[in-house]
């Protein structure tokens, strides 16, 4: 599989952090580049959108830095999530703040747009796009998106219902450029068999909601620390794209996850609020199936460390299995 620069060279993992609305900042996304894995974080994270300026400047700041202090373990690059939909009014402000800083990655979600991808390619980005089927993804890459995010069942947020066999199966039957995988991962095991599925990366989000430096409050972080896979409901009510929320958070704004009404899918409503009084997000949180494997709110440093052990045990155990 063509990686499409020495972009990844620096990674200590094969790991993309996903963007997590509200939730990743500048602080956050520094300590997963440090880390040795690409942090990532939605442009619309920085509000008004003049923030979007002093967060990148602040990245590439803090990241320069510490390459220059630690040339033997450089920081890995960092990503800017772009939401490619028709209710996203600053999309082309942020597009030029990102060129102006000449951001090494655009994560682009609902929509693919041929010129987004060029005008990455311009200043020397490359573009991965996600997404919940093949069709979505013959489409990205027609549009020139460098790469692919399956969107598999499981997946924390907006997420599709495909298995991760089946959605990669049909991708790699004809895709072999970057692959980033995304649903219930959050061990160095799962990043493992995504490997052996045939992605380059794993895509791992709702982990780093347990961060300590994520913006998520501690009733949040808590709640995915206690969570289960059995925990998670998967509804469009919120926001009126399919996406997978912690049971917990749905209850405390007085519903019944198990009879939530379908929503109305005109009335989407990616940044506050949705098809309920409750807030998608701040309120009702998105959360994927693979939380089980968190068990306390810890640095960015020591959860990566963490998967790190993980990845190298679970490396070993395959090597030792005999046929």
């Amino acid at each position: 599989m063509a990686m499409p620069s020495p972009l990844f060279d620096n990674l200590r993992l094969p790991v993309i952090g996903s963007p997590l609305f509200i939730i990743s900042g500048p602080e956050l996304v520094i300590a997963q580049c440090k880390a040795g894995i690409v942090g990532s974080f939605p442009a619309l994270n920085a509000r008004p959108q003049s923030q979007l300026d002093e967060w990148l400047h602040q990245i590439t700041e803090e990241l320069a830095e510490h390459n220059r202090d630690n040339p033997d373990s450089p920081a890995a690059p960092y990503a800017v999530n772009q939401i490619v939909h028709r209710t996203n009014n600053r999309l082309e402000e942020d597009m030029v703040t990102c060129a102006k800083w000449k951001v090494p990655m655009l994560i682009t979600s609902l929509g693919a747009r041929e010129d987004l991808n060029k005008a990455a390619h311009a200043w020397g980005g490359i573009t991965m796009h996600d997404v919940i089927s093949d069709r979505f993804a013959r489409k990205a890459i027609e549009k020139g998106a460098d790469g692919l995010i399956p969107v598999a069942a499981g997946a924390g947020g907006h997420a599709g219902v495909t298995s991760p066999f089946a959605l990669m199966q049909e991708i790699r039957a004809w895709f072999d450029g970057p692959v980033a995988l995304s649903g219930s991962i959050a061990s160095g095991s799962a990043i493992l068999s995504a490997q052996a599925m045939g992605a380059d990366f794993a895509y791992i989000g709702s982990a780093f909601i347990a961060a300590k430096e994520a913006r998520a409050d501690d009733d949040y972080k808590q709640g995915i620390v206690k969570g289960k896979a059995e925990d998670i409901i998967y509804s469009n009510l919120f926001t009126g794209v399919h996406g997978n929320y912690l049971r917990e958070s749905i209850e405390n704004a007085g519903l019944d996850p198990e009879n939530l009404p379908e929503s109305d899918p005109s009335k989407m409503n990616f940044g506050s609020g949705g098809n309920t009084d409750a807030k998608a997000w701040k309120d009702i949180w998105g959360c994927g199936q693979g939380i089980g494997n968190i068990d306390d709110v810890q640095s960015t440093a020591q959860m990566v460390d963490k998967l790190v052990d993980e990845y190298k045990q679970a490396t070993e155990r395959l090597r030792s299995i005999t046929y």
